[in-house]
C-alpha cells in the first residue's frame, strides 16, 4: 500500500490530538518507614485488615471477614459520623507479613482518586528494627481530560502521601526510629 504526502501530512495532524486524548494515567507511590521495633511487633499493629486504629485519621475501623481474601472494612475518618471509605483485601499473606487491598467506595470529595489499590508490607532491618512499606496505584479522581486542579493527578498523588506518610509517622512515633 502506498502513502502519499496528504495522507501522511493528515496522520501527522492527528498524532497531537490523539496522545492528547488518552484520558488519566496511573499513579503509583512507594513510601517506607524504618521504626525500632521487630517485623512480629509492628504486624501485630499493622497486620489486620479489620483494625485500622493506629492510623491517626481514623475515627474508626469495622469489617467483616477477618483476614480472609474478600473481607471488608469500612474507615470512618476523623469523628463519629465522618467521612467513610469501604475497602476489600485481595490479597493476604502473614508470613510475609504483607496485604494488599483496594478502595470500593469513597467520594472524590474525601480522597480524590478512583481504581485505587494498596500494599503494605513489613520487613526486618539490620539490627532487629522494620521497615514498613507502604504503596499504592490509583487514579486521579476526575476521569477525563482536563480535571478541575482538585481532582487531578498532583491533586492525587498528594492526598494519597499525605495518607500514607500520617500513618507511617504515628508507626514512628508509636515505636521509635
Amino acid at each position: 500500500m502506498k502513502i502519499n504526502r496528504r495522507s501522511l501530512i493528515l496522520i501527522a495532524a492527528c498524532l497531537p490530538i490523539a496522545a492528547h486524548a488518552h484520558g488519566p494515567t496511573r499513579q503509583k507511590i512507594t513510601l517506607t518507614a524504618e521504626v525500632a521495633a521487630p517485623p512480629s511487633e509492628v504486624w501485630g499493629v499493622v497486620g489486620d485488615f479489620q483494625d485500622m486504629s493506629w492510623h491517626p485519621a481514623v475515627y474508626s475501623s469495622t469489617g467483616a471477614g477477618g483476614n480472609e481474601i474478600d473481607a471488608t472494612r469500612l474507615l470512618v475518618l476523623g469523628e463519629e459520623g465522618g467521612p467513610t471509605i469501604d475497602e476489600i483485601l485481595y490479597k493476604y499473606d502473614a508470613e510475609k507479613m504483607s496485604y494488599s487491598y483496594r478502595i470500593t467506595e469513597v467520594s472524590v470529595d474525601v480522597l480524590p482518586v478512583t481504581n485505587y489499590s494498596s500494599h503494605i508490607t513489613v520487613t526486618a532491618t539490620e539490627g532487629g528494627g522494620s521497615l514498613v512499606e507502604w504503596r499504592g496505584a490509583f487514579y486521579r479522581g476526575y476521569p477525563n481530560n482536563d480535571p478541575p486542579p482538585e481532582l487531578n493527578d498532583e491533586a492525587a498523588i498528594a492526598a494519597v502521601t499525605a495518607v500514607y506518610q500520617a500513618g507511617l509517622d504515628a508507626l514512628v512515633a508509636r515505636f521509635g526510629s
